[in-house]
């Protein structure tokens, strides 16, 4: 966990930090504090998904920019700040071409780790043109092709597609303890479905898009009783309601 969060926990209840950009009636503290509460105590897995009130992602072409308000993006960047690796599937990465750092609010970068089996992302792409941050390709063949600031994370299981398991394994090898499963719905869903995600925060915007890209897509069920139940709060951010899933 970043310092700036240890920084948080240090001080519930005495200060706030100074934030920018937001209008502070839209920063759950509350929230941030008592993650870094969770995130101190044992590994977490936190992912985050925008969606449309009907549960699209992105249109159906892929666009995505933004179904969710300033404030949520703030939100977003503000887990980028208390996670120590982010982690993307490769479909995000060529669509999106994220930078996955953390911008619009104090705090530092984390580890950025693409699961690009396929060598799918382009060479021209901001994860492996700026090096603001360390950059991990998880796949099971080399690249010749990658900057300094570039790795690469072998954690493929016998079928040669990525296992979620071995993953996460691999990361907090390497002292990665707090992972921010970022995009896209269905790198997400492979990790809960697995039940390997602690916190589920999803971004709801007051927007119907249609058509288009699901967030969440699981193993169907015949019953209800089968449907997954937790503990939820809801914080406002800004038009958005974010909703915070604890799965652990």
């Amino acid at each position: 966990m970043s310092g700036i969060w240890r920084e948080i926990l240090a001080g519930l209840g005495k200060s706030i930090p100074e934030d920018t950009g937001v209008d502070a009636q839209y920063v759950p503290w509350e929230l941030y504090r008592d993650l870094a509460a969770a995130c101190a105590e044992r590994p977490t897995v936190i992912a985050q998904i925008g969606q449309s009130l009907d549960g699209r992602i992105a249109t159906v072409s892929g666009h995505s920019h933004y179904v969710n308000g300033p404030e949520s993006l703030d939100h977003l960047h503000r887990l980028r700040a208390i996670a120590d690796a982010v982690v993307v599937g490769a479909t995000t990465a060529v669509l999106d071409n994220p930078r996955l750092t953390t911008r619009r609010v104090p705090g530092p970068n984390a580890v950025r780790v693409v699961i690009d089996t396929q060598g799918r992302v382009p060479a021209g792409h901001a994860l492996l043109t700026e090096p603001d941050a360390e950059t991990l390709l998880v796949s099971g063949t080399s690249r010749s092709d990658l900057p300094a600031h570039c790795g690469m994370l072998d954690a493929t299981g016998p079928n040669g597609r990525v296992d979620p398991r071995l993953l996460l394994a691999a990361l907090r090898g390497r002292g990665l303890c707090t992972i921010l499963i970022e995009g896209g719905g269905l790198t997400i869903s492979r990790f809960l479905s697995e039940k390997l995600i602690d916190r589920l925060q999803v971004s709801v915007a007051p927007l119907i898009i249609g058509s288009g890209r699901p967030g969440l897509v699981l193993p169907e069920i015949e019953k209800l009783d089968a449907a997954l139940r937790f503990e939820a709060r809801t914080y406002p951010l800004g038009k958005d309601t974010l909703f915070d899933c604890r799965l652990s």
